[in-house]
């Protein structure tokens, strides 16, 4: 094989995240974005001892698993929703079945079926040892469309030179932009939004911000929403950039935010505006910082609710995307915490709560504090560990908000802020995130030696190599999921019960 040149081959293994392979005369190829069963045709773009990789130019044959037409008017473009050629169904069986490539030597044998496509080894030839886990499949999100809560859309042009864009970047690009009004993950009051915002900078000519440049006015949009109020919060992000380009931001600004209230209170409008923010970021990164930020318009935040408890979200907290799904995540991360401690899967509501209500439990990584409060009803104390500053103090309101006295939040590295920790765990509640936990800090939490531990996950890949280290010091898991909280997407959520062994 040689870099540049064109082949064709069947995926035969099929990876987290996205990532097809085949094998092509003696070399492992691996294709992202090809699905299992397809057959394609591709360019090596690199080529290394026994592997290359590939870039996917046309799928000349149909998956098995492809059963359905894309429903959204930009797949293929955006990068976004890569599983749309899939029915609900398949989609979910993939995604079971990718993590039980990665975990299924820590949990055992299945009892639903998912090798409905060989994809290599089972578990049994993976080193599954034989034991014994309550493996639960995969839950399904609530809602398949208009799940996000929260977008970060970027401004630039449509190709180079091109007409100002508002979207996302396109499909395996960097600086191209598409135009996303009418996404499905998002309502049409996004769209709405968007198409506001496009047009009303479009008639001002006011540039985007270049980034090879640096130079140029309009960064970023951010939007969330609240499932609960309906309620928007639109954050508008730009350089300092405004007087070299002779514009009058002052103006701009509050026509903008004018013009976003109208927007919100029009009949056809459902929800309305919370607040409309400016944020200045004059960073050299492609990233949504905050040099100075700014109310144009109403309040700089929304509140969400979880499972009856209410949380304040600020313009830069941490909050789960899709807040449907976020409740089943949590509630199944609360149903393991409770049921472990007293190690019996079918007791009664009491008997569970009583095992906890003299428990300290630890929330580590514990964000803005969204599980810590829902276990501190039914615990004796919670104590959250975040390296977010600002994460914490939301933490703490949040906390203040819902009444609860018995949660103590803690703002620092979890490495060194676990040191100073006067209690010792109970429980302990990992949700780190996506790269998995430190090992120096792994260490630290595993010389507690609690009974009972539940690790959340968003990339089963970290997962499955924290829970090499977490088994070989005398733990097992006992239950484990896949919480599915970004349809159309291959990225997934899981949630493991781990115990000592006794």
């Amino acid at each position: 094989m040689k870099k540049g040149e064109i082949y064709e081959g069947v995926i035969t293994k099929y990876d987290f995240p996205n990532k097809g392979s085949l094998m092509y005369e003696d070399r492992k190829v691996i294709i992202k974005g090809a699905l299992l069963g397809q057959r394609v045709r591709f360019m090596l773009t690199k080529k290394k001892s026994g592997t290359g990789e590939g870039r996917l130019l046309e799928v000349l044959e149909k998956s098995p698993l492809e059963d359905a037409l894309p429903d959204c008017p930009y797949f293929g473009l955006c990068g976004g929703c890569s599983y749309q050629t899939m029915s609900y169904e398949n989609q979910l069986k993939l995604k079971e079945q990718v993590v039980r490539q990665l975990i299924g030597k820590y949990v055992g044998e299945s009892e639903s079926e998912v090798a409905f496509i060989d994809v290599g080894k089972n578990q049994n030839e993976n080193g599954n040892d034989g034991t014994v886990c309550a493996w639960e499949g995969i839950v399904a999100s609530p809602i398949r469309y208009g799940y996000r809560n929260k977008m970060e859309f970027t401004f630039g042009d449509e190709y180079k030179d091109g007409p100002l864009a508002l979207g996302l970047h396109k499909k395996g690009g960097f600086y191209d932009i598409l135009n996303v009004s009418g996404c499905r993950i998002v309502s049409k009051e996004w769209s709405a939004i968007l198409d506001f915002a496009l047009d009303f900078f479009k008639k001002k000519s006011v540039p985007f911000y270049h980034k090879m440049k640096h130079e140029g006015i309009l960064r970023n949009l951010v939007v969330r929403q609240s499932f609960a109020t309906k309620e928007f919060l639109v954050n508008l992000v730009t350089s300092t950039q405004w007087n070299q380009h002779g514009f009058d931001k002052e103006n701009i600004l509050h026509e903008f935010a004018d013009g976003l209230v109208t927007l919100a209170d029009s009949a056809d409008f459902d929800g309305s505006m919370a607040g409309v923010l400016y944020t200045e970021n004059d960073s050299l990164g492609d990233v949504v910082a905050c040099d100075n930020m700014k109310v144009l318009f109403g309040k700089d935040y929304i509140i969400e609710e979880i499972l009856g408890l209410k949380f304040k979200i600020s313009p830069f907290s941490f909050f789960q995307t899709n807040t449907k799904g976020c409740e089943v995540l949590y509630s199944k991360a609360r149903e393991y915490v409770m049921s472990g401690t007293v190690m019996g899967d079918r007791l009664n509501e009491n008997a569970i709560i009583n095992g906890v209500k003299d428990k300290v439990i630890f929330d580590l990584y514990s964000g803005t504090g969204t599980i810590a409060q829902m276990l501190a009803p039914v615990a004796k104390k919670v104590i959250g560990i975040e390296i977010v500053e600002e994460a914490v103090e939301a933490a703490r309101e949040n906390a203040r908000l819902n009444g609860l006295d018995n949660c103590e939040f803690i703002a620092g590295d979890v490495l060194k802020a676990i040191d100073l920790v006067e209690e010792k765990p109970d429980v302990i509640i990992l949700d780190p995130p996506r790269d998995g936990i430190n090992p120096k800090a792994l260490e630290k939490i595993l010389a507690f030696n609690v009974s009972e531990m539940v690790y959340i996950s968003c990339k089963p890949t970290s997962l499955a190599r924290d829970l090499e280290i977490i088994t070989n010091k005398g733990y097992e898991v006992k239950k484990a999921c896949a919480i599915d909280e970004f349809p159309g997407t291959g990225h997934v959520e899981c949630v493991c019960l781990l115990t000592r062994n006794k």
